[in-house]
């Protein structure tokens, strides 16, 4: 495909850099040339130096022959206008990054597709809807739902309590049944393993595990987690996505937040009428065992700084508390942060570029997703009819290597995938792949 990018901060250049690895022509759109030069000196991609708001940069880039215009700047009307444009030219889809909720009502969805936006994304929205996911399942670092809900794919650490531990795939699937759950990958140290029925699973393993619902509590007391309920959250950091994710969690949950900036804590407290703001320093340990720390829940660090969200919330599971999530923008500290046991790990270039991603891919894809510490990509596939997937048994597939599947959906009713299952046309299926292996698996699912 040809992709045009513009802007080239953080979520403009994690985009490139992801799909440059799967041979698209992407062209990167940034006022600053020093930025441009150094990303071309590290991704393959071909730069503009110049505004993406200009009719002749946006010609020299020949955004009329694109097939996808992604504008990811920070200021959304500089995103609405030149995803504008660029439709008016030609582009076959236009998607642009915004920061304001508003944006995502219907009539103001409806208008802006009328004008030539073909999709919105705003990243603190998605990241807040992952929150939510991630206080669902308690004993998770992960949590991904497919088809509303009817599959999960979980992130689950081994520790020396676990019952599976030690075992292989083959001797889990004899003692506990093969359809009760399906490990689809593992994270071992700094690598991503799509494991077989004899790979045998050891501490400090990262499972990637997809499960019915209903199963998950199985799960957890195979891995030796317990579970709780979570009734108390605290907040640190006022910003949009923690805004936004007290928003979404203070009609179920006792919801405390907290910033320094009286002033924002002043304009937030109008807007979240369930939820306790609080003018302080989320890294005060005086402040927050004040505030009941050690009997809070779920301990949130939301702010803008990924070191100040990893102590934090390391001195907050020092204290106690049972779930932690911490927003973590540096990718290069993500896989620290996982190795020390940090808990969850939300970070919005991964998400947005996760939803953004969808449309490079030329099949039904319901749902996708990066899935943090890996370099793998999960994903649910509609089998069309005629496919290669629809014509014998998982088993007899010789499905490309780093590929498992997972489960299963067909109409209401949700399955583990077993070697002895048969895809069938229009099912839906949950698949995980290491990045290389993408477009092998997506040709599968194609007539």
């Amino acid at each position: 495909m040809d992709i045009v990018i513009a802007g080239a901060g953080a979520v403009g250049t994690h985009l490139a850099r992801m799909l440059s690895r799967q041979k698209h022509t992407i062209t990167l759109i940034d006022p600053d040339a020093e930025k441009l030069e150094n990303i071309e000196s590290q991704i393959e991609v071909m730069t503009k130096v110049g505004s993406c708001i200009l009719l002749s940069v946006l010609r020299d880039v020949s955004v009329d022959q694109c097939d996808l215009f992604v504008a990811v700047n920070p200021t959304e009307e500089l995103n609405i206008n030149s995803a504008i444009m660029a439709k008016k030219l030609g582009a076959k889809h236009t998607v642009a990054r915004v920061n304001n909720s508003e944006y995502l009502e219907k009539e103001s969805a409806e208008y802006l597709k009328s004008v030539g936006v073909d999709e919105i994304i705003y990243p603190d929205s998605l990241a807040a809807i992952e929150i939510v996911n991630a206080l669902k399942q308690i004993g998770s670092r992960q949590l991904h739902e497919f088809s509303d809900g009817k599959l999960q794919l979980m992130g689950i650490k081994l520790w020396d309590n676990a019952l599976i531990l030690n075992m292989s795939l083959i001797e889990m699937a004899n003692h506990f049944g093969a359809d009760l759950f399906r490990i689809v990958a593992i994270k071992r140290a700094t690598h991503t393993i799509i494991p077989r029925g004899d790979t045998v699973l050891k501490y400090g393993d990262l499972i990637f595990v997809v499960t019915k619902p209903q199963d998950s509590k199985d799960i957890f007391e195979l891995c030796g987690k317990n579970s709780f309920e979570i009734k108390t959250i605290m907040i640190v950091g006022a910003t949009q996505l923690g805004v936004k994710a007290a928003s979404l969690l203070q009609e179920n949950y006792k919801v405390k937040l907290i910033d320094p900036d009286r002033e924002r804590c002043i304009q937030v407290a109008d807007q979240l009428t369930d939820t306790l703001v609080i003018n302080g320093d989320g890294r005060d340990l005086d402040l927050l065992r004040e505030e009941n720390l050690k009997n809070t829940d779920a301990f949130l660090c939301l702010t803008e700084n990924s070191e100040a969200n990893i102590l934090t919330s390391l001195l907050a599971k020092k204290q106690g508390v049972k779930k932690s999530i911490a927003r973590v923008e540096n990718i290069d500290y993500i896989d620290l942060a996982e190795n020390i046991g940090l808990g969850t790990i939300i970070n919005t270039k991964m998400i947005a570029a996760s939803h953004i991603y969808r449309h490079t891919l030329k099949v039904n894809v319901q749902h996708l997703k990066f899935v943090n510490f890996t370099d793998a990509e999960v994903f649910e596939l509609k089998a069309e009819e005629g496919s290669y997937i629809t014509k014998r048994a998982i088993k007899d597939l010789n499905l490309p290597e780093h590929t498992t599947l997972g489960g299963i959906i067909r109409g209401d009713d949700a399955h583990i995938a077993t070697g002895n299952t048969k895809i069938e046309p229009g099912d839906q299926v949950v698949v995980f792949a290491l990045s290389s292996a993408v477009k092998k698996v997506i040709k599968l699912f194609q007539k």
